[in-house]
């Protein structure tokens, strides 16, 4: 006997009313497993996609920011060397002794002392407008007080006349 016809012969055996109790316990079964594979993941994607289209949006307006930026850097004509270094050691100036600036050839290497984040933030922007200079290399650290000790060094805009 197979397995089809043992099963058959079990299902004639039961009475009506348990036939329709088995086919209601199996559509109920089959209703919520339709329900968690299909039906919640969808509901649950739609649910969630206002959310993403804000984040999203969000993140393409900051995209759009950035690319205006980088062309407004690049349209900006390129400035000599010794422009570029005159214009980071005015920069400096403000912060006092808390900061210095080395030139070892097309390099410009500026030591901190005790810089707070946002006066070298300010500075970091300003050095990247004006004298268009780019931080190569960083090891800054923070000390007790919370403020930056370190250096950086940075490559201005165009490498110094030979």
């Amino acid at each position: 006997m197979t397995l089809s016809a043992s099963l058959n012969q079990r299902w004639q055996a039961v009475s009506p009313r348990e036939q329709r109790l088995v086919l209601a316990a199996l559509g109920l079964v089959l209703l919520a497993l339709l329900w968690w594979v299909g039906v919640a993941p969808a509901l649950a994607t739609l649910r969630s996609a206002e959310n993403q289209r804000h984040s999203l949006e969000a993140q393409l307006q900051q995209m759009q920011r950035l690319q205006v930026q980088a062309q407004t850097l690049q349209a900006q004509p390129r400035i000599g060397f010794e422009d570029a270094r005159r214009l980071l050691e005015a920069s400096l100036k403000p912060l006092g002794a808390t900061a210095q600036m080395v030139l070892t050839g097309e390099r410009m290497t500026v030591t901190f002392k005790g810089v707070s984040a946002d006066t070298l933030t300010q500075w970091l922007v300003q050095a990247r407008l004006t004298a268009r200079a780019v931080p190569t290399e960083a090891r800054l650290t923070r000390n007790a007080t919370g403020a930056w000790d370190g250096m950086l060094v940075l490559k201005p805009g165009s490498a110094p006349p030979r």
